[in-house]
């Protein structure tokens, strides 16, 4: 029996160890979940900065090759030919400025999990309650 108090109370301790590391740890599955859900917004991310670099792109193109865009767009910045008149009407607000964002920066958090202390700590106090309960167990029988 005192052999088997030792052996018992320090398997408990490394079988607490290791499924709290599993679970728990900083490689463990809950922080791999959340690093996945992470992933998958960079994904989405990186899917709508495609979409904003392909619109960024035919705006570039249409600037380059049509005048009529070019003209357009002076127009809205309050540029015009040299025979055009401009008349400003009060109280409409302005013309609205073509605005383009180069897409949102992702902050992905780093993932919670416990530290290799408070694991160790819990996996020791596993081991010292088991070899206790064993050995008063032991003692109440003698």
């Amino acid at each position: 029996m005192k052999v088997l108090k030792y052996v018992l109370s320090i398997w408990a301790a490394i079988a607490v160890y290791s499924v709290l590391s599993l679970f728990y740890g900083a490689t463990g599955l809950s922080a791999y979940q959340e690093l996945l859900s992470g992933r998958a917004s960079q994904r989405e991310n990186i899917r709508k900065l495609g979409a904003l670099n392909s619109e960024l792109e035919n705006s570039q193109k249409s600037l380059l090759y049509d005048k009529e865009t070019v003209a357009v767009y002076a127009r809205q910045l309050g540029y015009g030919y040299d025979e055009e008149r401009f008349m400003r009407i009060v109280g409409l607000g302005g013309l609205k400025k073509p605005f383009f964002s180069a897409g949102d920066v992702m902050v992905i958090p780093e993932p919670l999990y416990l530290s290799d202390r408070i694991i160790k700590i819990c996996a020791l106090f596993t081991g010292i309650v088991i070899f206790s309960l064993l050995f008063a167990l032991e003692f109440f029988r003698n």
